[in-house]
């Protein structure tokens, strides 16, 4: 339960922090901007188990694309399913059945509308194939 609270913590931080950031945009390039201005997803892979695990993160933003290798590419997967990572088309390829477990959460704002998004997978390959480019943080 403790972690529960401290994940809606750090969530609701994250919220404010980036509320934050956007009021202090300029105003001339907040008019240009305002289509994408809510395209952004805090993301986090953590692998192992909860105890002992590796957990990295960063802030996806899609205007421009930037906070992770593959930015570009993971804007432009969101926009084809609207944000929804759980629509994302599954991509062709065998995974062996390696249990390592690896969980993403994603945590933001897609054209305005809150993302919320956690999901534990058996091995970085099936994350890969589900998720495209969105969780692909390690360089």
């Amino acid at each position: 339960m403790t972690y529960t609270l401290t994940t809606k913590a750090v969530r609701g931080g994250l919220l404010a922090t980036a509320a934050l950031l956007a009021v202090g945009a300029a105003p001339a390039r907040a008019s240009v901007q305002e289509s994408r201005a809510g395209d952004w997803l805090y993301l986090t892979v953590s692998r192992g188990d909860a105890q002992s695990g590796d957990t990295r993160g960063t802030v996806l933003m899609c205007d421009p694309p930037q906070g992770h290798r593959r930015a570009a590419e993971a804007c432009a997967q969101l926009d084809a399913v609207g944000g929804d990572i759980t629509r994302m088309p599954m991509a062709h390829a065998s995974c062996l059945m390696i249990h390592a477990p690896v969980t993403v959460d994603a945590v933001g704002e897609w054209r305005g509308q809150p993302v919320d998004y956690r999901r534990t997978f058996p091995n970085d390959c099936e994350m890969r194939v589900r998720t495209g480019a969105v969780f692909a943080l390690d360089g």
